[in-house]
């Protein structure tokens, strides 16, 4: 009997993944992980991790399954939490689901899983895997999962073919209807539980107020940028081949203050991210002012009015060669090679049209259509099909 652990965090997917494991005959471990106890960053009087583990202990009583507590805390904090902070401070935004998933949850707890004994580990990620040998190796593929509206593929754009090969996805055929059917069907305390919305195994903490109560408070301006600032409608040059095209077009917008008018206050440039609407606190525009830029230098914060102000967009991004990670290693572009995919920039963005191109430091994306507000810190992940193949951080 092949031995799974569990990533149990106390919500019905993990719960619903323990479930059908355990009906498929495996012999079935559940681990909840305690990653976070610093009570100086709790936002409200509960503790935000008990009552997922209460859940998480009630549901393994439920399954007849073994369970215990592992406090992976310090290695999140050094991990997530740390690197969290220095790319915010640096006015990047990081996506810390994606890194608990490469750091977290398929390595240290896998690690430890694997000390217990176990095949696999199993959690309740809305996505799939299938394997197919080329050129007589094992080759692990990470698939979309089912649900189109759940679709969660994008958080594990990390993933190695190591880590694949040792990964089980029981609920990536499911929709999440399903899922809690199955759940309410096995009478599981956790089928009508709602989604957590918190830090990735946090618990209920937001990440606004997270940021807040560790990086300091800084008074600075907000500065509205008009639409028809010429900085954005310059003349495009002629190009002498595809790359100075690409790097051209990868350059985000430069302001400064001059370039705009003053609008308001803020009490910190690296607390906000470009397209960002709410927090900023300005009225008297006729359509809500985004953020398009930040300065966490000068501490300004750049605006422009409405959603399709011309300083969000932008159509060709990039990432240097310390940060592409190919899932498909056997596809890995050598430099020189392009490829056609469909790529996103954010998890529930749709997939756009784009074409990979490999330059001698680093990687091109390329997207058919202007993106709006590519972010520095953040992750690209391109696909074919319903195929994750790779991702990278965004340059």
């Amino acid at each position: 009997m092949k031995r799974v652990v569990v990533g149990l965090s106390g919500g019905v997917d993990s719960s619903v993944t323990a479930y059908l494991l355990k009906e498929q005959g495996y012999e079935v471990i559940g681990l909840f992980m305690k990653n976070w106890h610093d009570d100086s960053v709790t936002i409200s009087n509960q503790c935000p991790w008990l009552e997922d583990s209460n859940d998480a202990m009630i549901v393994a009583e439920k399954l007849e399954i073994p369970f215990q507590v592992v406090d992976l805390s310090e290695q999140y904090k050094e991990r997530i939490v740390d690197y969290m902070f220095d790319e915010y401070e640096k006015g990047r935004t990081p996506n810390p689901d994606i890194l608990c998933n490469r750091e977290i949850k398929f390595d240290v707890f896998m690690k430890i899983a694997l000390q217990l004994g176990a095949d696999f580990i199993a959690t309740g990620h809305y996505c799939r895997k299938s394997e197919e040998e080329i050129d007589g190796k094992s080759v692990y593929k990470l698939l979309a999962g089912k649900d189109v509206n759940k679709d969660q593929s994008y958080f594990l754009c990390q993933l190695s073919q190591e880590q694949l090969a040792k990964s089980l996805f029981p609920i990536g055929e499911l929709t999440k209807p399903e899922v809690r059917k199955i759940a309410k069907y096995a009478d599981l305390i956790t089928a009508e539980k709602k989604d957590s919305q918190g830090l990735c195994f946090i618990g209920k903490v937001r990440l606004p107020e997270f940021l807040q109560q560790k990086l300091q408070p800084k008074g600075g301006e907000i500065v509205q940028i008009p639409e028809d600032f010429s900085e954005v409608h310059k003349s495009i040059p002629t190009f002498d081949n595809k790359e100075a095209e690409l790097i051209y077009f990868s350059q985000k917008h430069s302001y400064k203050k001059s370039d705009g008018k003053v609008v308001g206050k803020h009490q910190g440039a690296h607390y906000f991210t470009k397209g960002q609407r709410k927090g900023l606190a300005v009225g008297g525009t006729k359509e809500p002012l985004f953020v398009i830029e930040t300065d966490v230098h000068e501490n300004i914060i750049f605006t422009g009015e409405g959603k399709n102000h011309p300083g969000l967009y932008r159509n060709v991004l990039f990432v240097s060669n310390d940060e592409i990670h190919w899932i498909r290693e056997d596809l890995a572009l050598k430099s020189g090679e392009i490829m056609k995919v469909n790529a996103r920039i954010r998890y529930r963005q749709a997939l756009e049209i784009a074409t990979l191109y490999k330059v001698e430091n680093g990687l091109f994306v390329e997207f058919e259509n202007q993106q709006s507000a590519i972010q520095e810190g953040q992750f690209v992940a391109w696909y074919h099909q319903d195929e994750l193949l790779g991702s990278g951080v965004i340059f």
